[in-house]
């Protein structure tokens, strides 16, 4: 699963903010219903209020956060089945780009990504920041994607994978090893040019991603009256 967010380039305040926000709506450490101080996020960030604004109004149209008149924004309903359609969605636009890849993929090309792989392996053996590993992951997810030479579905899983809280995986060690197992997995199924056994690869990947936030949250108790 490709978890990592989408900050490529030196992102805008407002930007960081809804990233910042996102992944804690997604991992539960902001509940729905509950409504967001402006003041305190910008406390926590180290920022002002307008980019806190700025970015409460992206999450709106991202349907994160809900406006209520004069009481501010609170974080919009969030249910279990919510979280299983937007992974099966992910899972499902990034098979539909493995099996394109897995049809045209050159031997350099391939090797392009059993290189970034082996990156990504020495930086989770050296106990790599959460920053690194998003980058290296994206990075990856990225190549594969240009392979696969279809623009529009990848911005399609672009703008899916928003709903990722991608720290809470990259900080996850039981993540990141399974994270390079279906890199393998994905990488052999390429080289065999296989593209039925890539996109099932691919799908596990994603749906490991949504079992461990589910598990996380049932744990938080998120669904809880």
């Amino acid at each position: 699963m490709t978890y990592a967010a989408v900050r490529r380039r030196r992102p805008q305040l407002s930007d960081e903010v809804v990233a910042y926000l996102r992944d804690q709506i997604m991992s539960g450490e902001l509940r729905p219903g509950v409504f967001i101080r402006l003041d305190e996020v910008a406390a926590a960030l180290g920022v002002s209020i307008t980019p806190v604004r700025e970015a409460l109004l992206t999450l709106r149209g991202e349907d994160m956060v809900e406006l209520e008149p004069r009481r501010g924004y609170r974080v919009a309903p969030l249910s279990r089945q919510d979280i299983v359609d937007v992974f099966a969605l992910q899972g499902h636009v990034a098979g539909q780009l493995v099996a394109r890849a897995a049809a045209s993929i050159t031997t350099e090309q391939l090797d392009d990504l059993r290189a970034q792989q082996e990156g990504l392996r020495t930086a989770v053996a050296g106990d790599a920041g959460a920053d690194e590993l998003e980058e290296r992951e994206f990075e990856f997810h990225r190549t594969l994607n240009r392979v696969a030479d279809a623009r529009k579905l990848s911005w399609f899983l672009h703008t899916a994978l928003r709903y990722t809280p991608v720290r809470f995986y990259s900080s996850d060690a039981g993540w990141r090893a399974s994270m390079l197992a279906a890199h393998d997995e994905v990488l052999d199924a390429l080289a065999a040019r296989d593209a039925e056994r890539a996109t099932a690869q691919m799908a596990r990947h994603f749906t490991d991603g949504a079992e461990r936030l589910l598990a996380h949250l049932d744990a938080q108790g998120l669904w809880e009256s």
